[in-house]
């Protein structure tokens, strides 16, 4: 009985009691993330097909643009944006292809049920989707960073070292955030959420400046840093990765990004909550996920 945490235990107070069933819930919780990392962090080397779309493709892509650059004759520091760019598209493919479609996935699969049967908090669930995509991106992210800085001859310049690795995982933390609340719009859209990840990915390619500065969009570009996290936390850490550039007038400084950041992610993350604790209660109580506006 002992090694078996769902037993019940008669405890000393209630008070205990409650501790218990505390340790219980986040014990579970924690597995549960484990559990959701798991299949991701394994697959960096068993899935063959993610090497091509999410290292090939990306470098393909950045290496276009660097041919580009090199043709106009644009400053060198440009290349770095670009290779520094190409890194975080594979960030931004996770959030769409394996976060924000998650859900809706499972649900086609019949294993959405299981999902909000089980004695877990569905936080956890995606959470644990986000730690392994994060690790499964970042070693993408490496590889095409390391490759494009080699064979371009890209130097960076940092200065703030603390604070572009701040910036680095603020990116992260808000931009897993938004793939939480992606997943449950698209939950409730049902089929449109493909045709939506189609409609997302070029646009935000696009407006967030992942080729070039986004300073370069002008009202477009400060409405893109005001909602999109990927733009936000690309251009502080183009800012801080070459900090001797000259940059676009009118971007904000790093420490004011940071700031939007961190204004992000908490909302993304509370949102995110709010969203899936609703659609939780409708599947456990009465049995639909779409929410009937009065």
């Amino acid at each position: 009985m002992s090694g078996n945490p769902y037993v019940h235990r008669p405890t000393a107070s209630p008070q205990a009691a409650a501790e218990w069933t505390q340790r219980q819930i986040l014990m579970t919780n924690l597995r549960t993330v484990a559990g959701r990392a798991y299949p991701r962090v394994r697959g960096l080397a068993r899935e063959k097909s993610w090497l091509f779309f999410e290292i090939l493709l990306p470098f393909l892509t950045t290496s276009a643009f660097v041919f580009v650059y090199r043709a106009l004759q644009a400053p060198p520091e440009y290349v770095g944006f670009v290779v520094l760019g190409g890194a975080m598209t594979a960030f931004w493919l996770n959030v769409i292809w394996m976060m924000a479609s998650q859900l809706w996935w499972e649900k086609s699969q019949g294993n959405l049920e299981l999902y909000f049967a089980a004695p877990m908090d569905i936080v956890a669930v995606l959470l644990g989707m986000a730690v392994g995509g994060m690790v499964m991106s970042s070693s993408r992210a490496a590889v095409v960073l390391v490759v494009a800085t080699v064979v371009y001859g890209v130097t960076f310049a940092v200065d703030q070292w603390l604070l572009l690795l701040a910036v680095f995982f603020l990116t992260l933390t808000a931009l897993y955030g938004l793939g939480m609340v992606l997943a449950s719009l698209f939950l409730m859209w049902g089929r449109e959420a493909y045709h939506l990840t189609q409609f997302l990915q070029e646009p935000v390619y696009f407006v967030s400046g992942l080729n070039f500065p986004v300073g370069r969009l002008g009202m477009l570009g400060a409405l893109a840093i005001a909602l999109l996290p990927l733009a936000v936390g690309l251009d502080a850490m183009r800012q801080l990765a070459f900090a001797d550039a000259a940059y676009p007038v009118g971007t904000p400084p790093p420490e004011v990004e940071a700031l939007i950041l961190v204004v992000m992610t908490v909302v993304f993350l509370s949102l995110a909550r709010w969203m899936l604790r609703t659609l939780e209660r409708l599947a456990r109580r009465e049995g639909r996920l779409t929410i009937r506006w009065q």
